[in-house]
């Protein structure tokens, strides 16, 4: 497999010998020997590299979760500009855009809607169809395979964490996804996209195809990556989600949660692909920090059936009913948004939230999606770059 970086390394495109380049990306984007896509488009296109634009977390990924802002910098290694689309604004000002003819983009996405990279993106497409510039994506692999989960964001809980309906686990590609949004939300950006080579979407990324870097703090890891979409649901309560632990994601927990209550309440409640361990642990940051906090760590034994976002759904219904007083929302603001609850923008749909605190089944609420991811998977089969079984 060679990833789109590595495509734009090994044969330049004669079209952009010529043009004023720009570049999105932050610490990860780098091929499979660790070289940085910045470096490597400065060798492939000498003298054409003239600033750099970073997302979420900041160029080195050193920022942790949302409303941390950065700040534009200059990258010690290039001397060149780096741009912050998580400053002040999420949005590049068209003067950003002033001395470049082309913005490679070269980013790690996690599959999940909420990661809010492909609404930079977006962003980036935004202001590039205002100024006549154009957008190339240095494709990726998306690293938790072409499955798809879960509901459909409304437009009403439109937010930085989902700009445009797609399920929580959408399945594509960055590539794919950028292609998707530039047609539907009637961008019309000058947009292309260089592929991946020798990728199968129906398989999940693992080390010995691809070493991974993590491209956000939180994120260490494949493993991480693949409970993410139900995992994130935490970030809108008082459970912890991990952060300030060595296994962000991957454990989950409260102080009041007590491990039989919630594996009886679980027992309803299908969950394959996966084991719940019961421990204990003490975060050093973040929510309940320095607090023992009871939870589980997410074991996945086939991610071929395991079901990141029903599981934590799962987990959640069972803590808003088993905890009433002690369970409790995040209220605002979440990720720019001051009115509007966090959890009813994660779930992108607030009928979720209040179906779930009626005690609905998930499988039922699964079912009550059928008919929109259907309607998704025939939207996104117009925008696949690779084939799918």
């Amino acid at each position: 497999m060679r990833i789109g970086l590595e495509q734009l390394a090994a044969n330049p495109p004669a079209a952009l010998k010529e043009r004023r380049l720009a570049l999105l990306c932050n610490q990860a984007s780098t091929d499979r020997n660790f070289r940085h896509s910045r470096d490597l488009v400065r060798s492939a296109f000498p003298g054409k590299l003239v600033c750099l634009f970073s997302p979420q977390h900041g160029f080195f990924s050193e920022k942790q979760d949302n409303m941390i802002e950065s700040g534009h910098s200059v990258d010690p290694v290039s001397g060149l500009p780096v741009y912050s689309l998580y400053a002040e604004r999420r949005r590049p000002e068209p003067e950003m855009f002033a001395d470049f003819d082309v913005l490679l983009v070269d980013l790690i996405d996690v599959g999940t809607r909420v990661y809010t990279f492909v609404w930079t993106v977006v962003h980036c497409l935004e202001t590039a169809a205002q100024t006549g510039r154009k957008v190339v994506i240095l494709d990726r692999p998306n690293p938790i395979g072409d499955q798809v989960e879960g509901n459909l964001l409304k437009p009403a809980w439109s937010s930085f964490v989902g700009l445009h309906p797609l399920p929580m686990r959408h399945g594509l590609s960055l590539g794919e996804l950028a292609l998707l949004c530039n047609r539907e939300m009637g961008i019309n950006a000058d947009l292309a996209v260089i592929p991946c080579e020798g990728w199968q979407p129906d398989r999940l990324l693992t080390e010995d195809l691809f070493p991974w870097v993590f491209p956000s703090p939180n994120m260490p890891s494949l493993a991480a990556a693949l409970v993410y979409p139900g995992q994130v649901l935490w970030e809108g309560t008082n459970v912890s989600e991990g952060r300030g632990t060595t296994l962000p994601f991957l454990l989950c927990g409260a102080p009041y949660l007590r491990h039989r209550e919630v594996e009886a309440y679980l027992a309803r409640t299908p969950l394959p692909g996966c084991v719940l361990r019961p421990l204990v642990f003490e975060p050093t940051s973040g929510k309940w920090s320095g607090r023992v906090c009871n939870g589980f760590q997410f074991h996945v034994t086939d991610p071929r059936t395991f079901r990141p976002y029903r599981t934590s759904l799962a987990l959640y219904q069972a803590l808003y009913h088993l905890y009433p007083g002690r369970f409790a929302y995040k209220e605002p603001p979440y990720e720019y948004e001051y009115e509007r609850l966090p959890m009813d923008l994660i779930l992108g749909d607030r009928e979720v939230r209040l179906a779930l605190e009626a005690g609905t089944e998930i499988p039922e609420l699964e079912c009550s999606w059928r008919e929109d991811l259907a309607g998704f998977a025939e939207r996104a089969r117009g925008v696949f770059l690779y084939d799918r079984k």
